[in-house]
């Protein structure tokens, strides 16, 4: 099994509950954290590159393959200012990222379980597929849909195959990284905290639940679609929000 940006936060918690219900995780990053309980089990490789990429495929394929692939790595880098000021360059970190790493994994890791005629591959595509935030994060919110898109066509491709796609489409999570940015929008606005937390909430419109969900909710959901209990879920994306996204 294969977590991608395993080192911290979201993926961090989802290695963490994968390794709870017995399997065996490897966990792909830039950087090894220091003091890493799992060294053996961790591949340091930038997957945003070609290189990066297949040196993470050689590695699983070294081991034996992945029946099981998680692809949480992810984000944003585009300055603000809409995309007028979107260059060619960052919109090709942006697919490089949050698509075509994801896609360059599966098509080498595929094979594997197309072979042995089971496994499971889990996108994380993100709310603003829907609803972009445009002055701040156009490309990477494009660059989410495409993965949706590409999720359902390899899912009707491979499903037949034995090979569960599916998707997973988280809104804001209470990373360590959403802590520090909730710290900075505190400080710099004369906020508390639950003030600063709800300035962005609202920023999407707002949050029905009343907060983001934890990483170990977004952990659990994960543990269930990868489990054989949800054996018949094929192309599916889920939705874990708090009710930010509107629905009719």
């Amino acid at each position: 099994m294969l977590v991608t940006g395993g080192s911290k936060g979201t993926g961090k918690a989802v290695a963490e509950r994968l390794r709870d219900l017995g399997a065996d995780v490897y966990v792909t990053a830039r950087t090894m954290p220091d003091g890493y309980e799992y060294p053996d089990r961790f591949i340091e490789a930038d997957t945003s590159t070609i290189e990066g990429s297949d040196a993470v495929a050689a590695e699983l394929i070294k081991a034996g393959g992945a029946d099981i692939l998680v692809h949480v790595v992810g984000g944003a880098s585009t300055p603000s200012g809409g995309f007028s000021v979107i260059t060619d360059e960052q919109w090709m970190i942006e697919l490089n990222l949050n698509l075509l790493g994801a896609v360059r994994l599966d098509r080498a890791l595929l094979p594997g379980m197309i072979k042995s005629g089971s496994g499971v591959v889990l996108h994380f595509t993100s709310i603003q597929r829907e609803l972009p935030q445009y002055e701040a994060s156009l490309a990477y919110a494009a660059a989410k849909a495409a993965l949706r898109t590409y999720s359902k066509g390899l899912a009707n491709e491979v499903g037949p195959r034995g090979i569960r796609v599916n998707a997973i489409s988280p809104g804001g999570i209470e990373t360590e990284a959403y802590e520090r940015f909730v710290d900075r929008i505190a400080e710099g606005n004369d906020l508390s905290r639950d003030d600063a937390k709800q300035r962005i909430m609202d920023s999407l419109g707002g949050v029905p639940l009343g907060r983001f969900a934890t990483t170990e909710e977004i952990a659990d959901l994960v543990g269930f679609l990868v489990s054989d209990r949800a054996s018949a879920i094929v192309g599916a994306e889920y939705v874990i929000d708090g009710g930010t996204v509107p629905t009719v």
